[in-house]
């Protein structure tokens, strides 16, 4: 399950910065792939529907929001704790 989500974070992270997935390594922060916030937005978007969870994403302090995007790894991270809190 988790090669699952790393996969599917990563298409959906490349798919914003026009990139192939392949590009994208975890050690990648949005901005090193050309992500603007918008585009940020946007893959949060995807990535709740995707997953069919929420996730606690502020755009105006993404710092506080609880939503580790400091990489893509840390996202894939994120992603699999809210996956894992769903299913509980």
């Amino acid at each position: 399950m988790t090669t699952d989500i790393r996969a599917r974070v990563r298409a959906i992270v490349a798919e914003q910065a026009m990139v192939d997935p392949s590009d994208v390594t975890e050690d990648q922060t949005p901005a090193d792939l050309g992500v603007d916030s918008m585009g940020l937005v946007e893959a949060i978007f995807a990535i709740e529907e995707e997953f069919d969870i929420r996730v606690p994403f502020n755009a105006n302090e993404p710092t506080k929001s609880g939503f580790d995007i400091s990489s893509v790894g840390a996202i894939v991270a994120a992603v699999e704790r809210l996956v894992a809190e769903q299913k509980g």
